[in-house]
């Protein structure tokens, strides 16, 4: 098994394009690791309070339209 310094140390040595398609591996391989975590929190229960809390808030009309949130300029 390869250290992140190796592994950083070889990422250097790649061509610009090999060095994008790592990149564009590691984002879907992160992605998949963020999923496959959100999914284990949720069946442990983990996201519930969070949950009930925004049920809870919207409810007592404490909630916002996103484009009142979100900065559009």
């Amino acid at each position: 098994m390869s250290t992140v310094a190796e592994i950083e140390n070889a990422l250097q040595k790649l061509p610009v394009k090999d060095a994008w398609k790592v990149a564009h591996w590691l984002q879907h391989f992160l992605d998949e690791k963020w999923d496959m975590q959100i999914d284990a929190d949720i069946a442990a229960g983990k996201l519930d309070k969070l949950a009930d809390q925004a049920i809870e808030d919207y409810h007592a009309g404490r909630g916002k339209p996103l484009d009142e949130i979100i900065d559009q300029s």
